[in-house]
């Protein structure tokens, strides 16, 4: 009976959400103008209209923007239960992720005050001509940013993940004082190998993957040549038939290149029509129009990271219209709803406290980091028309991203994935996890800047688009912490010679050359348990 509850209760919160969306004006608009269809007869009026739909492709449309709903609507709680605990049920939780908030406010807003840089100001009319001049090659300007600093950094951030402490468990009733070996002293629960090995069931040694040069274990005299050529006609079917939920099914297993563009754009949901395109030119024509103090710390970041990267240098322009476009994006608002944390606000005519002067700043309710930016440049090598990369990576962070940078109880969150990262690395390689710990180089110091990038900027492009097939086809981010583990274990070796934190920093300073699924495969795989 419950279950019955809770199905029309999902049904339910679908519909709403799709009703007034532009896809259900257009499936009415087509369903009205097929009436006049000789094959639509009126004795058979609903049957004909529904195989109308079928064949013409809305069908397959609505299914997939049904799974987008499935993927980011709330979770279901008692019905009764207030709104914030279906952002985060542990009220410790919200609490830290309050203070972490404030904490991140105050130092945009002293930066605003000290530097006497307006949180926002309208552009001279010479301004905005020169900067729609310049949209495509803004990389080419040298601002003077040195005063700007990132609001803060992850190691900042990872100090404040290791003071969480729930107030209503006892540490000492824990049975074994393994518990007390890494940073992370909260009670979640997060998946062990056994249970990682069934969830993560199509990445065993005995299935054919992208990312893996040699199949002879599997199968004596297949080559990677000849199942990649068999599984790209797959991957081809896949995205003819336009299915959201088989493209996921698929990515599993990884995409091949010249197909992943395709393939992870329809797993999102981003279509890229014609209104699409109409929002993001209505986004560009917000920057031009407002200068915002978050666009000097989005310019500084891009600078810092990308600009300076082997990769990622020659996308510098896309990563500004991108990363500017979406600090204007007022519905990156709506997944505030099942994200921890809340918008932060700033006040207007300096009215500060006075709630009807109060306004979300920045516009779409993110204030950028140091390294935001590397969440946007991997996916530079794969769309090069901005309008559709930008809808990519809007779904990408408000369905992965945003949980790398907020304090929650997600099984996908980065506190889950912190202590799940230190757990394998403790039961798996109790002895490196010791050592690391007796000379001060523990372990999530040094693997937290890769998590809460997703590795990008650490691993090669190729390597990390692999990984970020499993985020996509597994729907989780769990895969970032089990790969953070398995590149311990491929150094262990080093790292048990090393005496101190910064012998283990440069041990694992260079990931470019790792080859992703092997590692993930042989930890998750042949780790004796």
């Amino acid at each position: 009976m419950e279950e019955d509850t809770e199905l029309s209760v999902s049904i339910a919160q679908v519909v709403q959400r799709l009703s007034g969306s532009h896809l259900h004006s257009q499936i009415e608009r087509q369903a009205k103008d097929c009436l006049h269809r000789p094959e639509i007869k009126l004795e058979s009026l609903k049957e004909d209209v529904r195989s109308f739909l079928k064949t013409s492709g809305w069908e397959k449309k609505l299914q997939n923007a049904v799974y987008r709903e499935l993927h980011i609507r709330l979770p279901l709680s008692h019905p009764t239960a207030p709104p914030e605990h279906l952002k985060e049920p542990l009220a410790y939780m919200r609490k830290a992720q309050a203070s972490w908030e404030k904490r991140v406010l105050k130092s945009l807003n002293s930066m605003s005050t000290e530097l006497g840089v307006p949180l926002a100001r309208m552009r001279p009319a010479a301004e905005q001509k020169e900067l729609t001049n310049k949209w495509n090659e803004m990389g080419t300007d040298e601002p003077d940013l040195s005063r700007f600093r990132p609001v803060y950094a992850p190691k900042d951030f990872l100090e404040v993940l290791i003071s969480l402490r729930n107030p209503n468990h006892d540490s000492s009733e824990d049975i074994s004082a393994k518990s007390h070996w890494g940073l992370i002293q909260v009670p979640l629960n997060v998946g062990d190998i056994p249970q990682l090995r069934q969830a993560y069931a199509e990445l065993n040694l005995n299935t054919g993957q992208l990312g893996i040069d040699d199949y002879a274990h599997i199968h004596p005299g297949l080559s990677a040549d000849l199942f990649e050529n068999e599984y790209v006609q797959i991957g081809k079917k896949v995205v003819v038939e336009q299915d959201s939920a088989a493209a996921q099914q698929y990515s599993r297993q990884g995409c091949p290149t010249g197909l992943r563009a395709d393939l992870w754009a329809l797993i999102l949901n981003s279509t890229n029509q014609p209104q699409d395109v109409m929002y993001y030119e209505q986004l560009k024509a917000g920057v031009v129009q407002h200068d915002l103090l978050v666009d000097n710390l989005i310019v500084k970041d891009v600078k810092l990271t990308a600009s300076n990267d082997d990769y990622y240098f020659v996308f510098e322009d896309f990563l500004y219209q991108v990363l500017l476009c979406f600090s204007r994006d007022t519905a990156v608002l709506e997944h505030f709803k099942y994200n921890s944390a809340t918008p932060p606000k700033s006040y207007v005519h300096g009215r500060v406290g006075d709630e009807e002067c109060a306004v979300v700043y920045p516009p779409n309710g993110v204030i950028p980091f140091h390294g935001f930016s590397m969440y946007v440049a991997p996916l530079c090598f794969l769309y090069n028309e901005p309008s559709k990369l930008y809808s990519v990576f809007r779904e990408m962070y408000i369905r992965y991203f945003f949980r790398l940078h907020s304090i929650s109880s997600s099984p996908s969150g980065i506190v889950s994935l912190c202590l799940q990262f230190e757990r394998l690395v403790q039961t798996h390689l109790p002895q490196l996890f010791y050592h690391l710990r007796q000379i001060g180089a523990q372990p999530l110091r040094m693997a937290f800047k890769w998590m809460v990038r997703g590795f990008s900027g650490y691993l090669s492009t190729d390597q990390l688009l692999l990984l970020w097939d499993r985020i996509l086809g597994y729907d989780s981010l769990e895969v970032v912490a089990v790969l953070a583990a398995a590149v311990f274990a491929f150094r262990a070796e080093n790292l048990m010679e090393v005496t101190s934190l910064a012998s283990a920093e440069a041990v694992l300073a260079d990931l470019s050359t790792l080859k992703v699924m092997p590692l993930i495969q042989i930890f998750l795989f042949a780790t004796a348990i």
